[in-house]
């Protein structure tokens, strides 16, 4: 045969080089014009994500994107993907749907990393009497999850002791709230557990006993109106939501913001006690990261790890005595002594005074003219005290809302109102 014409040598040189690529996939990867020669990569560890610990952990439902790098930790989208320190609780990091638009994105673990190691050991050493063991074989074996492996429903007697606020008085319809929006698995929508498996089970019962803050992101979600960021989804032990920034960065902000998150800031603890769904939200602790700050001035509540939820409508089906059993999933992340404050001890004024008490004197001390800071120093006072009861209280808040209201501005730092504001005797 003679030689081959110079236009069939090209095409089957291109063949063979297209059937080589095919081979040979990390080839291929590095030869698609749009990807970079070398593309560093996380070497990402189970042991880092909390996977290794599974299914003592939050979930799933997120780790391809992790694995994909499609979720970041570095906040600036560059090379030497280096993973952070595991021992922080929270981490800044990005996230896209399609490599080309990022947005920030909040990485947090449900508690400190000694807290889980020790957690870890202490299932181990009071269930097996091992250093170190299988922590599903372990939990498996429990009273409580046994329970829950026949369960048809999640009862108050299979949450009772647990140390969660939003469980120390839990009605039937809450529960039910929960499993039903349950987004660790695919088919949610109802309140019996039939669509849960024994893995989907432990893995509810375990975030519940360590930190309800993803559970109330998936039961109250940011779309329907409630104040939490969007729950992402979860990774072994980490919990990926969207970003905002801690209230404390904005303690030196100039007078207007500070008005403005003031007020906010009281609108939201009047959602928390009057909501078309009659749950009744209290803290049992604030501190400057409890609240955040979207991009867009917007303030939402950013750790619900301490709130803790009473229902208006049906009460709590917890009877006296219920409240104090303990078992290990009690004792998870806080000390077995730790006493319950009782159902009936909550009043209507109680976060309020924390917050008074806490947040605002930080936000809004030496910030304005006399004699209006005067007047807004003496009304938190006032609230601080917590000694008025709840009408002469919420006459007292009322009356800081109107002093603030004037000292806000209506412009583009404060996107969630603008130009609304311009038109809207609402803002």
């Amino acid at each position: 045969a003679g030689p081959m014409p110079a236009p069939q040598v090209a095409d089957s040189l291109m063949l063979l080089l297209v059937l080589a690529l095919s081979c040979n996939p990390s080839t291929a990867a590095t030869a698609s014009p749009s990807a970079p020669h070398i593309k560093p990569s996380y070497s990402f560890g189970r042991t880092f994500l909390g996977l290794d610990k599974c299914n003592a952990c939050i979930g799933t439902s997120i780790c391809k994107k992790f694995f994909k790098e499609e979720i970041r930790f570095d906040t600036w989208l560059s090379s030497h993907l280096k993973l952070p320190p595991s021992y922080l609780l929270s981490y800044s990091g990005n996230y896209t749907d399609d490599a080309k638009s990022w947005r920030l994105v909040d990485i947090t673990r449900l508690t400190s990393k000694y807290r889980h190691d020790l957690a870890d050991k202490r299932i181990c050493t009071s269930l097996l009497k091992t250093k170190t063991c299988s922590l599903e074989r372990a939990l498996r074996r429990t009273h409580r999850f046994q329970k829950w492996l026949r369960a048809k429903r999640l009862t108050p007697d299979l949450v009772q002791g647990l140390s969660s606020p939003m469980l120390r008085c839990p009605s039937q319809r809450l529960l039910d709230r929960i499993v039903r929006r349950y987004a660790e698995v695919p088919d949610a929508g109802s309140i019996y557990m039939d669509h849960l498996t024994d893995r989907d089970k432990l893995r509810l019962l375990y975030t519940l006993s360590v930190n309800s803050h993803p559970i109330l992101l998936q039961i109250f979600p940011d779309v329907e109106g409630w104040p939490f960021p969007r729950y992402l989804g979860s990774c072994g032990r980490l919990v990926v939501s969207a970003s905002t920034r801690p209230l404390r960065d904005f303690y030196s902000a100039v007078p207007e913001v500070a008005a403005d998150l003031a007020l906010q800031l009281l609108a939201v603890l009047r959602s928390m006690g009057t909501n078309d769904l009659n749950y009744f939200f209290y803290f049992t602790h604030v501190d400057a990261g409890t609240f955040g700050v979207f991009s867009n001035g917007h303030l939402f509540i950013r750790d619900a790890s301490t709130l803790g939820i009473i229902d208006k409508e049906e009460g709590s089906q917890l009877i006296d005595g219920q409240q104090e059993y303990k078992d290990i999933f009690s004792c998870l992340t806080v000390d077995c002594q730790s006493a319950f404050v009782s159902c009936n001890s909550i009043g209507e004024k109680h976060s309020l005074v924390m917050v008074c008490q806490e947040l605002l004197p930080k936000l809004l001390k030496g910030k304005f003219l006399q004699p209006v800071q005067e007047k807004i120093d003496s009304f938190l006072q006032h609230c601080a005290d917590g000694l008025a009861d709840d009408q002469s209280l919420n006459e007292a808040v009322a009356k800081l809302a109107e002093l603030l209201k004037p000292l806000r501005s209506c412009d583009s730092r404060f996107a969630y109102r603008y130009p609304d504001c311009k038109y809207s005797d609402k803002y």
